[in-house]
C-alpha cells in the first residue's frame, strides 16, 4: 500500500460517475422520445429536467477542479471531460426541443437508431469511467475504441438519413 505526503481529491470521480449515469438515463429518454412517437412531450421535459441536473453536477465539478491542489490527472483533461459530457447532455435535450420547435410529425427510422447509437455510448461510458479510478490505460482504451465505433455507426446513420431527406 503506498503512502502520500499530499491527499489526491477522489471525489472527482464519483461526480464523474455522476454525469455518466444522467447521461444514460438521459439516453434512455431520447430512445423513448423517438420510438414513442406520442411521448415526445413529456420525455422533452423530462430530458431538460435532467440536462438541469447536469448542470449542477458540471457546476460543482468545476467549482472542485478550481478549489482543489492535487487532481487526480491534469486539470486540462478534467476540464475537458467535464465540458464533454455536459456538451453531450445539452445535445440529447436540443434534438428534442427542435422536434417540438420544427412541429416534426413523424421519426424517421434512422433517427431512431442514432438514438440507440447513443444509448450503447452512453452505456459503454458508464462502464468505462469507473476505470478512470485505476488510471490503468489497458482497462480504458477499449472502451474508448467502442465509443468511437459507435460514433462511426452513428455517422453512417446520419449520412444515411441527409441521403433519404435529399432524395424524398
Amino acid at each position: 500500500m503506498g503512502f502520500r505526503l499530499i491527499p489526491r481529491e477522489e471525489s472527482f470521480f464519483d461526480l464523474f460517475e455522476q454525469q455518466a449515469a444522467i447521461l444514460l438515463e438521459a439516453a434512455g429518454v431520447l430512445v423513448e422520445a423517438t420510438d414513442r412517437f406520442e411521448t415526445l412531450a413529456a420525455n422533452a421535459k423530462r430530458l431538460e429536467r435532467l440536462e438541469h441536473d447536469g448542470d449542477q453536477l458540471t457546476h460543482e465539478l468545476m467549482a472542485k477542479l478550481n478549489r482543489t491542489f492535487i487532481t487526480p490527472f491534469d486539470r486540462e483533461d478534467i476540464h475537458q471531460l467535464v465540458a464533454a459530457l455536459d456538451d453531450v447532455l445539452d445535445l440529447m435535450e436540443a434534438v428534442t426541443e427542435r422536434f417540438i420547435l420544427f412541429k416534426i410529425q413523424q421519426i424517421m427510422p434512422q433517427a431512431q437508431e442514432i438514438a440507440k447509437v447513443i444509448q450503447q455510448q452512453t452505456q459503454e461510458l458508464n462502464r468505462m469511467l469507473p476505470q478512470l479510478r485505476r488510471m490503468k490505460r489497458d482497462s480504458i482504451m477499449p472502451h474508448c475504441v467502442e465509443i468511437n465505433r459507435l460514433e462511426n455507426v452513428g455517422d453512417r446513420l446520419l449520412r444515411d438519413s441527409f441521403a433519404v431527406l435529399f432524395d424524398g
